[in-house]
């Protein structure tokens, strides 16, 4: 089937109404909240929520500037990036990317796509937010990052296995949103899938973290879906310590509706299942190593605080900031997930973010859109030549 013939298949798109948000508004408040909650993120990443408060006289409301101020690009050397005044990350910039290689291959992704369509687009010029100038991607992007090209432009390893070796961390599972988009209301096949695309990155819990959130950001897109639904559909499918940690940090989240409240009992609960240890920025000796009783930091919280703003963008993102340490992920994944839910991201928020990053935060979502349609009527296609023969091999009606 030709991509032309694909979209003659899709079925039409339906409209949406004010408490039931369609295909087309899920995917878009997933993508624009996920870019947003990473754009607020930024700037206090790697700081605990007592440094934040301090620094910015109390929790941050919205976007902020840099935390060294106008000293930004000498304070930290290893970083020379401008954090803040409404810059995404590399979260942002990986998801975009991965939309793109969806927009070649127009169907489910790979080991193999990531070897053939995100490794070139990595080394592909593009505007750059936090280095103010067009630059590599490759350039930005962390060393955890990096590992995929090194791997697969530079080692020719085979890509369903070329993630064994690198830090486990969230790097794959910050940019999964778009997998769980183009599966959205099936959090099982999200969830294969993304474990396919992360393979040449991750490994371990990184790796079944990208899956589980991919999944949930499928479940998340389901009419009538709520934050403690979307928890289920993560918990159904996650493995070892990602499953536990999850529990933990869920049952935690279910006694508060207010983040403030919630910052230290969060923090604990998912402590025992984190390896980075009690200071972000001085990782411990065992941190990031392949475990089955480990698990990525990020996304229990995310999905804690998902319950703790009951599915409301703002209560959601501003909880996800204030945490501090690796935030801008935390609120990357927990803005997607709110925002596939169907919560209105907020429009000045997102204008802002859009002109500091220089970039169009909508067409992404149009494409991904386009793209999950034509999917969609793909598999409908291969499920009715896969009932026949089965039928016809089992004698089946």
């Amino acid at each position: 089937m030709t991509p032309t013939t694909a979209m003659e298949a899709a079925p039409s798109a339906p409209h949406s109404s004010p408490t039931t948000p369609g295909l087309d508004d899920r995917i878009t408040r997933a993508l624009v909240g996920a870019a947003v909650g990473d754009a607020l993120g930024g700037p206090v990443e790697g700081w605990t929520p007592e440094q934040i408060a301090e620094r910015h006289g109390g929790r941050v409301t919205g976007i902020v500037g840099p935390w060294y101020g106008e000293d930004w690009r000498t304070a930290r050397p290893v970083a020379p990036y401008h954090k803040g005044d409404g810059h995404v990350t590399d979260d942002t910039l990986m998801t975009h990317a991965l939309i793109r290689v969806y927009a070649k291959v127009r169907d489910h992704l790979d080991a193999y796509a990531v070897a053939d369509h995100l490794v070139p687009d990595l080394l592909s010029p593009r505007w750059i937010p936090e280095l103010e100038a067009e630059a590599l991607p490759l350039q930005r992007i962390f060393l955890a990052e990096k590992w995929i090209v090194a791997r697969l432009h530079y080692g020719h390893i085979d890509p369903r296995e070329a993630g064994a070796g690198n830090i486990v961390n969230c790097g794959a599972a910050m940019y999964m949103a778009p997998v769980g988009l183009v599966n959205a209301g099936d959090p099982r096949a999200a969830y294969a899938e993304a474990l396919e695309v992360a393979a040449p990155h991750q490994s371990s819990y990184g790796r079944e973290a990208a899956g589980v959130f991919a999944a949930a950001v499928a479940a998340a897109c389901r009419p009538g879906a709520t934050p403690e639904a979307v928890v289920d559909a993560a918990l159904a499918l996650a493995k070892d310590g990602t499953r536990s940690a999850i529990e933990a940090v869920c049952e935690v989240a279910a006694r508060h509706e207010d983040f403030e409240a919630a910052l230290a009992p969060l923090r604990a609960a998912v402590e025992p299942f984190d390896t980075v240890g009690p200071d972000y920025r001085a990782p411990s000796l065992g941190a990031r190593r392949p475990s089955r009783l480990h698990a990525i930091e990020e996304l229990p919280v995310a999905l804690g605080m998902l319950l703790v703003g009951g599915g409301d963008y703002r209560r959601t993102v501003l909880g996800s900031v204030n945490y501090g340490r690796d935030c801008d992920s935390i609120a990357t994944m927990s803005g997607a997930i709110v925002g596939a839910l169907g919560d209105e991201v907020p429009a000045d928020w997102a204008a802002t973010v859009a002109e500091a990053s220089r970039l169009d935060l909508h067409t992404p979502a149009r494409t991904l859109t386009e793209v999950a349609r034509e999917v969609f009527a793909r598999d409908l296609e291969r499920r009715r030549a896969h009932e026949e023969t089965f039928t016809a091999l089992a004698g089946t009606r």
